[in-house]
């Protein structure tokens, strides 16, 4: 039963309105006690509320204020045991809406308070916890309670992180190293938690390391030239060429990316913290288990792990190499490129020539499994002098080319051999490397492992016919194709040259022939074994200096001191043989410089076959040069 108010002043309700009747004094210590039971709140404030009333669509909060406030009941998936008396925590997003009510925001508040927490862990260097959401460009992002943060790869761990996906949904400690207040960016770390626990751990590695202790270790990463091992808080190198005596392109062929194995410390910089580690050493050196039977002359089988310029390498077993010089690849004493013969990854058969176990080297041969073809019982007759053959050139050098008639057996074509009519300074105006070439023996040395070859033998001397064609006084069309001081190359019929002194090229008009002028040339010299005509333009249309040709070619015939061929009696000088190019010559003159020239031709093709035969042996490159007929023609 309500309580009666028996003192209560009924008649004093009336027209002044509730509380009209109270005093100014009265009426102000009633509205401060009514203000005391009140709240004073700010907006953007974090304060605490009690649930009072839960609908399908809103949470009633009590905040103390004169009015309840609304939060909607989707804010608070996170507690399904919410119920009326609670307290949480809300953010005051307006103090009265349009219909003066009081509007509140639990997310709000939420990442309102998750923001103090993180500048606080900054400051303060504190540890939170938060989910892995997701994986994005570079790491992972978390989050903070309602807050987003970027955790970057190499922030996840001590050791590189190839997989991102197995970390979503994860729970994780993190350390808060970097906030953007601009941009309301977060990058916290991992890696700084578990580098703190293995910093103890570090140092008692490092106090107590030695060289040729065995540690065990995962491969944490893999490089071309190593793998970078972790021993449990610091790392080490193992280099490529410590993980297997064998020769190895990467280590993936015999390592895995998180693989566990044993390793021993082969050195330690103390200063630098850096860690040098082996693999091969704890298993014996291959040469050390070298099979006894293997000594020179057995035939090994291997791969060929390495070409050089001078030879290649081969694997006999893993850990063991052999060199196959150059000059052990092939019969030919023509020394090659071993690209010629061999390609890295090849796998081919060799024979030991030498065996050093204690210094651990093994020289091989490939030539030594077949037959050396100079000492076939059929070579001399197979190329004995005056047959012919077709061959590869092989190389060109100034004093002619080498030609390849099989494998081991190379010949020797001066380059005087390659042409009846054509000056052939240079072997390449005549052929190229590559090429195939008819050629015809014209000397074998079997002692010497020699063959000189020629290409022009293998047709007629064209000269014994063009000395009927192109006789003294006979005119000809020919094209003037090189000109200079000392006169002019001309170019006859029958693809033959010819050579015309400047005086010879004076033209009727007074002026002088040009190249690529073609004119009627008069021949006032022929000389069938030193292949050589001279003519003369001018000696057509001046009879004047046709004559005195005609005379000066009688008087070669009638030159005392030379037999009936015109052939020089006794020695002559070389200074007789050297007169100016307008000096009237004889017959002797010209007789002595053709043997000369045929005597200086000769040695000159064994001084370049012998210089060959040395360089062969001596295994370099050749190289020579050889003189310039040129000169010894009179030209």
């Amino acid at each position: 039963m309500a309580e009666v108010i028996d003192d209560f002043d009924w008649d004093n309700v009336g027209a002044t309105g509730f509380g009209g009747n109270y005093s100014a004094d009265q009426r102000a210590e009633m509205e401060k006690m009514y203000g005391d039971t009140l709240t004073t709140v700010q907006e953007e404030e974090v304060v605490k509320g009690t649930v009072v009333g839960i609908t399908d669509r809103d949470v009633i909060l009590n905040i103390g204020f004169k009015s309840d406030g609304l939060v909607s009941i989707t804010e608070f998936r996170d507690l399904p045991d919410l119920k009326i008396g609670d307290e949480v925590e809300v953010f005051i997003e307006d103090q009265e809406d349009v219909n003066g009510q009081l509007i509140l925001s639990r997310k709000k508040a939420k990442i309102k308070q998750a923001w103090k927490a993180i500048y606080d862990a900054l400051e303060l260097d504190t540890i939170l916890e938060g989910v892995v959401k997701r994986r994005t460009k570079g790491g992972l992002i978390m989050e903070l309670d309602g807050v987003e943060a970027f955790l970057p790869g190499s922030q996840i761990d001590v050791k590189p992180i190839r997989d991102f996906d197995i970390y979503v949904g994860r729970r994780m400690e993190v350390k808060v190293v970097k906030i953007n207040s601009a941009f309301d960016n977060v990058v916290v770390s991992h890696k700084v938690l578990i580098e703190k626990d293995l910093e103890k751990q570090r140092e008692a590695i490092l106090n107590n390391l030695e060289k040729g202790q065995i540690l065990e270790g995962n491969i944490k990463n893999m490089t071309n030239f190593g793998v970078f091992i972790d021993l449990g808080g610091v790392d080490g190198l193992l280099h490529i060429t410590d993980i297997s005596w064998g020769r190895i392109a990467h280590p993936s062929e015999v390592l895995q990316l998180d693989q566990k194995l044993n390793i021993v410390v082969l050195d330690f910089d103390e200063a630098k913290k850096r860690i040098s580690l082996g693999l091969k050493q704890l298993t014996p050196h291959p040469w050390d288990s070298l099979p006894a039977d293997l000594q020179p002359g057995s035939k090994v089988k291997g791969r060929i792990v390495n070409v050089a310029d001078y030879g290649a390498f081969m694997e006999v077993v893993p850990g063991v190499e052999g060199l196959i010089h150059v000059s052990e690849m092939s019969w030919s004493q023509h020394l090659r490129n071993p690209q010629d013969f061999i390609k890295q990854g090849d796998v081919v058969e060799a024979q030991i020539l030498t065996l050093d176990r204690e210094d651990r080297k093994m020289s091989l041969g490939i030539k030594q499994l077949t037959e050396d073809p100079w000492t076939r019982g059929d070579f001399g007759g197979k190329y004995a002098v005056g047959t012919k053959h077709n061959g590869l050139v092989r190389n060109l050098t100034n004093f002619g080319l080498f030609v390849e008639l099989e494998e081991g057996v190379d010949g020797l074509v001066h380059v005087s051999d390659l042409s009846w009519t054509k000056k052939i300074k240079h072997p390449s105006e005549f052929v190229k490397v590559g090429d195939r070439l008819d050629v015809v023996v014209l000397e074998l040395d079997l002692g010497a492992r020699r063959l000189a070859l020629g290409h022009k033998q293998l047709e007629e001397n064209p000269w014994d016919t063009f000395q009927t064609v192109f006789t003294p006084g006979s005119v000809h069309r020919a094209t003037i194709t090189e000109k200079s001081e000392r006169g002019a190359v001309l170019e006859l019929p029958y693809g033959i040259e010819g050579f015309a002194y400047p005086k010879g090229l004076v033209k009727e008009d007074g002026g002088n022939a040009e190249n690529g002028e073609a004119l009627d040339f008069r021949v006032t010299e022929f000389s069938k074994d030193d292949r050589r005509i001279v003519l003369s333009h001018t000696a057509v249309y001046n009879q004047a200096a046709a004559a005195e040709d005609d005379s000066r070619n009688a008087k070669f015939k009638k030159k005392p001191g030379t037999n009936a061929k015109g052939e020089p009696q006794g020695e002559g000088k070389m200074s007789d043989l050297k007169k100016p190019a307008d000096d009237k010559s004889t017959l002797g003159d010209l007789d002595a410089l053709s043997a000369l020239r045929d005597q200086m031709a000769g040695a000159e093709r064994k001084a370049g076959e012998q210089k060959l035969k040395d360089q062969v042996a001596a295994k370099t490159p050749l190289a020579g040069d050889a003189p310039d007929n040129a000169e010894i023609q009179g030209e």
